[in-house]
């Protein structure tokens, strides 16, 4: 399984092999869920919430999405297709 970090800056996959953004990981790998998003950063702050499992940091990326970009998502929308980010198994990672 890959590291928190590893997976919220994860920009694609080889494979197998996650594909990771070294200079994000290393500037804003250290955030939480609620900095990410506040920051702009929603794909980041949607991934570290579904790495987390947990529902309340969703709620909190989709409410800080609506306020900033003026939609109404909810929780039963279908957000992995909105931020791009599928829990997907892989054990590897390149860090580029």
């Amino acid at each position: 399984m890959l590291s928190r970090e590893d997976f919220v800056f994860t920009i694609g996959y080889d494979g197998p092999t996650a594909v990771v953004d070294s200079q994000a990981k290393q500037r804003y790998g250290t955030c939480s869920t609620r900095e990410l998003a506040e920051q702009g950063f929603f794909r980041a702050a949607y991934a570290s919430a579904v790495y987390a499992k947990d529902q309340e940091e969703v709620k909190l990326v989709v409410d800080i999405y609506n306020t900033i970009a003026g939609t109404s998502y909810t929780l039963d929308s279908p957000l992995d297709r909105l931020f791009g980010v599928f829990p997907v198994e892989v054990n590897r990672s390149i860090v580029l």
